[in-house]
């Protein structure tokens, strides 16, 4: 057990006290979000989470592959209102598991998924916006492939807890969701250089201090490649027609504790990040520690919790203000990254002529 484990002791008022102080020294009365747009490109998975409402086998109501000429027409709408992030965000490897999604890639003339990702990302380039890649596992030949052409990389590492991959837990069906693999695709993404997202998931059947061991798995992993910009801590949320629609979600104390553990536990350079949208009121997540409130898109639901809307930038902004706190705007890859040897060289001439506006303006979503 860690020194770190003593602060489970602590009260929720001194824990977060200690965390708001620790964010404030580092990164002051300045909270940031990235202007995106949300691209799905595809929701068929080889996994199936239990709490999961985005994943889709090919002839579930709702499967969909986005095909190249909605991905271009998409971003050109993106950059139209302002957006300079391309989420990209998928399924694991759904070629594995699913023969017409294979011929279906085949057509357009892709091999793979990361085959068409490395297209859309270029395209996404070429109009104007910077791609960030949420893809599930991917080996480190497939990183390789993604660096030159991504502003930035992601994976939740959700929680190093072994027990959740037992029968009857939410990862059971889910190969990728194992611990291990996804600690090796962090550690490859640092070995490679690439900037990287990770994150807690926060009320799937896990303790505190299965949240605590997770994050320092991630502070480990930092500390020996520099590359974890952003840790999102993020609240789990019950949808119906999932196994797990009837669980109880985590209170407004336990996602604060668990965002104040992540300010006091990782180091200074890394950005805490809670989503708003599955928050009852950004002043909660302000006061715990948060520094970042991810992407909001003007023109995109929040495909993995289509329920909770991003959001109004106003309102946000307002808020933010009430609690002492001024909103800006980011690119995916944040500042402490850029001009270093994270960034491909490929890369650095997009990044160069991509600057975050000061306002969105209003999209149709």
């Amino acid at each position: 057990m860690s020194a770190e484990h003593g602060l489970l002791a602590m009260t929720t008022g001194s824990l977060v006290a200690a965390a708001a102080a620790r964010r404030d020294r580092r990164w002051g009365r300045r909270v940031t979000y990235s202007p995106k747009v949300f691209l799905p490109l595809t929701n068929l998975c080889r996994d199936v989470c239990d709490y999961c409402a985005f994943r889709r086998s090919p002839k579930d109501p709702g499967a969909h592959t986005m095909t190249p000429e909605q991905v271009v027409a998409t971003l050109a709408r993106a950059r139209a209102l302002g957006c300079t992030e391309a989420l990209f965000c998928l399924g694991d490897r759904p070629e594995a598991a699913f023969p017409s999604y294979r011929a279906l890639l085949a057509g357009w003339g892709f091999a793979s998924t990361v085959d068409y990702l490395v297209w859309a990302c270029r395209a996404a380039l070429e109009a104007g916006l910077l791609p960030h890649t949420n893809a599930g596992v991917l080996t480190a030949a497939e990183l390789g492939l993604l660096r030159p052409v991504n502003a930035s990389v992601g994976l939740m590492l959700e929680s190093t807890s072994d027990r959740l991959c037992d029968r009857g837990q939410p990862h059971h069906r889910a190969p990728d969701k194992r611990p291990a693999v996804r600690l090796a695709m962090h550690d490859d993404a640092g070995a490679l250089r690439i900037p990287f997202t990770s994150g807690i998931l926060v009320g799937i059947g896990e303790s505190e201090a299965d949240r605590l061991d997770t994050l320092l798995a991630i502070r480990t992993l930092h500390r020996r490649h520099g590359h974890i910009q952003e840790v999102i801590v993020q609240r789990f949320r019950a949808h119906a027609a999932t196994p797990m629609a009837g669980s109880p979600e985590v209170d407004d104390d336990t996602h604060a504790r668990a965002i104040a553990l992540a300010r006091i536990v990782l180091d200074d350079d890394v950005t805490v990040q809670a989503p708003p949208n599955l928050s009852t009121e950004v002043a909660a997540l302000l006061a715990a520690g948060v520094n970042d409130l991810g992407g909001i898109s003007p023109l995109t639901p929040d495909f993995i919790n289509r329920s909770y809307a991003w959001p109004h930038l106003d309102q946000l902004a307002a808020d933010c203000a009430a609690a002492g706190f001024t909103l800006t705007p980011r690119l995916p890859v944040h500042d402490g990254w850029r001009g270093s040897d994270f960034i491909a060289a490929e890369l650095a001439p997009y990044l160069d002529r991509t600057s975050a506006p000061t306002a969105l303006r209003t999209g149709v979503a």
